[in-house]
C-alpha cells in the first residue's frame, strides 16, 4: 500500500509499505493493507513504518491520516 507523510513544508515520506501505526488521539491504531476507509486525527508521537522488513519513525506534533483503497495520505505538524 502507498504512504505519503506531508507536513506543511514538505513531502516527508512517500513509498510502499507493509504496516503503518499511527498516535491516534483516542489511542494508537495500525494500518495493514485492505484497511477498511478511514479519516482520524492524530496527536504528538511517532509514526511507525515498517517497509520492506524495516522499520523507521517519523515524530509528528499532531495532524490527520486519511485511509482509502490502499493508500494512506498524512497531514503532520
Amino acid at each position: 500500500m502507498l504512504l505519503e507523510i506531508f507536513s506543511p513544508d514538505k513531502k516527508i515520506f512517500s513509498g510502499e509499505v507493509e504496516a503503518v501505526k499511527f498516535p491516534g488521539t483516542a489511542g494508537s491504531f495500525g494500518v495493514l493493507e485492505n484497511h477498511a476507509p478511514m479519516i482520524s486525527s492524530l496527536t504528538k508521537g511517532q509514526i511507525k513504518v515498517t517497509a520492506r522488513g524495516n522499520v523507521e519513525y517519523y515524530e509528528i506534533n499532531g495532524g490527520f491520516v486519511e485511509v482509502m483503497k490502499n493508500k494512506i495520505t498524512v497531514l503532520a505538524d
